[in-house]
């Protein structure tokens, strides 16, 4: 059986900016420095579903062609699986799955929708709901669909991870740090996967994304991970977290302070980015 992933990438936008820098023009030719391009719209490239595969082949064949970001014709093998296997809430999870990433949140929610008509006891279908709610800004709404998944399954770091940051977001920061600290006790690379292709929180700001940093790093020295602590910490410095002294009388860091790792970063003081 496919499994679902529990951490959704953030939607790949449909529309991409392509700043074309030419190193020359012909006479009489402007330069396009600074053109916009917009992308052509989705195709679709491959074969259409097969009338005679199963309901697994089809299913696998969508999972690939999701993972290749061939959206569309993942969803005609999605669709067609779901004709042979009606009601899976497996599959109408993972339909909803592939309409996020083609930001069409709308859909990806009535799917999302069907999948827990399906299963009421499917936490994943709860969790994606949210996500499309987070990406709405629907934070309050988020929280609410993490909380059902984590009521059904209370093992998954991406739950907590999710909720964390859509916690974060409404400024709840410390229930925020809670669900965070849930979320590395579950899986302390939780943070590396999400800020690969997963849902983090949305800081508007210089001052959030600093602060941010600098609790992600606490929560990390905290559980006695070193390296990632310190990868945070420098994070929070450039970023120019107001607050940063506190490393130095905060309880969790007592360790960390005691690494030269952690004496050779504050001798170096990387300096703050701009705002």
């Amino acid at each position: 059986m496919s499994s679902c992933p529990r951490v959704l990438l953030v939607p790949v936008s449909l529309l991409t900016v392509c700043v074309c820098a030419l190193s020359s023009v012909s006479w009489g030719q402007a330069s396009h420095s600074e053109q916009v391009q917009i992308k052509p719209p989705l195709s679709r490239t491959i074969d259409p579903p097969a009338l005679d595969a199963t309901a697994a082949d089809l299913e696998g064949r969508a999972d690939h062609l999701r993972a290749a970001k061939l959206y569309l014709d993942a969803l005609d093998y999605y669709r067609a699986a779901i004709a042979k296997k009606p009601n899976s809430a497996s599959l109408l999870n993972k339909i909803g799955i592939t309409e996020l990433m083609m930001q069409r949140y709308r859909e990806a929610k009535k799917s999302f929708d069907r999948s827990i008509k399906a299963d009421r006891k499917f936490a994943d279908a709860y969790n994606n709901r949210g996500v499309v709610l987070y990406e709405e800004q629907k934070y309050g709404a988020a929280v609410k669909e993490y909380r059902r998944a984590i009521a059904i399954d209370g093992t998954s770091a991406s739950f907590y991870s999710n909720m964390g940051a859509a916690l974060f977001a409404k400024k709840e920061f410390e229930p925020a740090v809670l669900a965070y600290e849930r979320a590395v006790q579950l899986d302390p690379d939780v943070f590396e996967r999400t800020s690969r292709g997963g849902v983090q929180a949305q800081l508007p700001s210089p001052g959030d994304r600093a602060r941010y940093d600098f609790t992600v790093a606490k929560l990390y020295a905290k559980m006695g991970y070193a390296d990632r602590s310190l990868e945070y910490l420098k994070k929070a410095l450039e970023a120019g977290y107001k607050d940063f002294n506190n490393v130095y009388k905060d309880a969790e860091f007592a360790e960390l302070r005691k690494d030269k790792r952690f004496a050779e970063l504050m001798a170096a003081k990387p300096p703050a980015l701009p705002e």
